[in-house]
């Protein structure tokens, strides 16, 4: 147990009062992607925010066992929200056994969330070597150098590594795209928006798709 005495802050009394306007139904674009639209613009120009695409990605094994990890959004349209990863990294084989996923947008400094769940798919190798090609030389590297997610002895293997691959593939040089790299597109089956207000009585509204693919709102209590 932890001694009171040894513990700097008082958890108990650490709060923030939102005052930030509210959420009404009247105001929510036709679906949820247009609506995330909205909320996403605000939060790259004016939220104050260090990585607005930033996203709490949550997955389950097969047992149930879940883990979380933050992701960058890397595009997102009507057809979901996709992110890039490590086939081999633990998100990746928990997807492959369960493909259930949830993101959350933390967008703290402006009092709102983005929370997404729905199902996870591998998205095609043309889009996937699409975006490879965008990545700076670096980062193309390190998609090769590390073995996501796998037990190492020191960090000396992985500078080792991607010593090797930048003399190999210098400045300039096309890196090939890693067949174990790839990307994820989450189908969102329900999308919650989420704008703290006074009171902790935050607006909760969810969009739940229907069967027909179309989408109905609902309001959750805070």
């Amino acid at each position: 147990m932890t001694d009171r005495d040894d513990v700097p802050f008082d958890l108990a009394s650490m709060r923030k009062q939102y005052r930030a306007e509210g959420l009404s139904e009247t105001e929510l674009a036709a679906t949820p992607v247009e609506q995330f639209a909205r909320w996403f613009k605000q939060a790259a120009t004016d939220g104050g925010l260090f990585e607005p695409n930033a996203m709490i990605v949550s997955t389950a094994d097969a047992e149930g066992r879940t883990s979380s990890r933050t992701v960058l959004l890397k595009h997102f349209d009507e057809q979901g929200f996709v992110f890039y990863t490590n086939y081999d990294s633990r998100k990746a084989r928990d997807l492959a056994e369960n493909p259930y996923v949830s993101l959350l947008f933390p967008w703290h400094p402006m009092a709102r969330q983005v929370i997404v769940s729905g199902v996870a798919r591998r998205t095609g190798r043309d889009e996937t070597a699409a975006y490879f090609r965008t990545r700076p030389h670096g980062s193309q590297l390190g998609a090769w150098a590390s073995a996501q997610s796998a037990v190492i002895s020191t960090r000396a293997d992985i500078d080792g590594a991607y010593a090797e691959l930048a003399a190999r593939y210098p400045e300039g040089e096309q890196v090939p795209v890693p067949p174990h790299w790839g990307g994820f597109r989450v189908a969102p089956q329900t999308v919650e928006f989420w704008q703290g207000r006074e009171n902790r009585l935050h607006d909760r509204l969810r969009y739940v798709e229907r069967a027909d693919g179309s989408w109905r709102v609902e309001r959750l209590s805070p």
